[in-house]
């Protein structure tokens, strides 16, 4: 695998370097045991021969996004490509800061992955202090020599996707989304769930709502009551808190990141999944092969990568999917894949979305 290879839609800026990289088939399969809790633990060197992978999160590991980033990592562990540990909740920049050092000066991990949304300034003075460690983390901003890598949840395929299947859906012509703030990672996941819906029912409204937090389930939950209030009889949950809010008011709801169907199986209809394992590998090989430079991540994230998708549609739902509907998804869905479809990119934030919480 190369660095950089997969296939990337044309939409995409070009920044990533391509670097060739080794095959870790060679690497011995051992038991690896990963750390968790709220302290990292001594003496974290990997006794197994694998690079030991230290996750870094802002967020209680219940919120999806970092969630994912998890569920990759542990992946990569249970295949025998990696020994992981992990530490979560650091949200101001000064945890995440403290505790990046930590890790860095104590448990001398090969690899540091982790999201800096929140601390960006902090996470890259780390970085650029241990420029033998590689660092790779969920950020809005570019890639920084020598050894910082961004990525980022570029999930704007099965966004609109989803939107197809919400304009499909409503009664009442209204639709409500609930996102964690108008930033570009945000808004082009909102606008991309916006623009399906108008693909399938160009008569209706989509209100969207920001809790201007990551993780705040209880302001999300309320966010959605409002919407419902408003009309509303679908919901996007693109932060966790809604999809209780749709089934105690009995509506379909979308979930985000993971397949979060298990949480109101007869409400879900489906979630948009972010595979953040591609992106993990290319990441794992790159320091395998002693070439890891940093870079832009990115096009791991896309569908036509397998790092993005449309979980399967929910066919234990109290409602109704209509078969023609789900058709008509699966057949935008081939040409996302086939490339005869680029889903538009708007980063901006959306046109009357208004921001509630603090």
């Amino acid at each position: 695998m190369t660095l950089g290879s997969p296939r990337t839609p044309g939409y995409v800026k070009r920044g990533l370097t391509a670097l060739s990289l080794a095959s870790v088939a060679a690497l011995v399969l051992a038991g690896c045991g990963g750390t968790t809790g709220a302290e990292p633990a001594a003496d974290g060197e990997s006794a197994s021969g694998l690079p030991l992978v230290f996750g870094a999160y802002a967020t209680p590991l219940e919120e999806p996004w970092d969630g994912a980033i998890h569920a990759a990592l542990e992946s990569a562990e249970k295949d025998g490509l990696i020994e992981y540990k992990h530490i979560d909740n650091l949200h101001t920049a000064d945890e995440m800061e403290r505790a990046l050092r930590d890790i860095a000066s104590n448990q001398s991990p090969d690899i540091i992955i982790g999201d800096a949304f929140a601390a960006e300034d902090a996470v890259r003075e780390v970085a650029a202090e241990y420029p033998d460690i590689a660092f790779a983390f969920g950020s809005g901003g570019s890639e920084q020599a020598p050894n910082f890598s961004v990525f980022d949840n570029w999930m704007q395929d099965p966004a609109y996707l989803a939107g197809m299947l919400a304009g499909g859906l409503t009664e009442s012509n209204t639709i409500g989304v609930v996102g964690a703030m108008p930033i570009p990672e945000v808004n082009r996941i909102v606008n991309a769930f916006i623009a399906g819906v108008g693909e399938t029912n160009p008569a209706a409204t989509v209100t969207v709502s920001f809790i201007n937090s990551f993780f705040d389930p209880a302001t999300a939950k309320q966010a959605a009551e409002a919407a419902i209030a408003g009309g509303a009889d679908v919901l996007f949950a693109e932060r966790d808190g809604v999809i209780a809010a749709a089934s105690e008011h009995s509506i379909p709801v979308f979930g985000m990141m993971v397949d979060q169907e298990d949480q109101a199986p007869d409400y879900v209809a489906s979630s948009l999944l972010w595979n953040v394992r591609p992106t993990v590998d290319a990441i794992v090989e790159a320091v395998v092969a002693g070439n890891y430079k940093g870079v832009n991540l990115a096009e791991y994230s896309f569908m036509v990568n397998g790092g993005s998708s449309l979980a399967p549609i929910n066919s234990a739902t109290v409602y109704e999917i209509p078969a023609d509907l789900i058709a008509k998804v699966e057949a935008r869905q081939a040409e996302i894949l086939d490339g005869t479809f680029e889903t538009p990119i708007n980063e901006n934030a959306p046109a009357g979305s208004t921001t509630v919480g603090k």
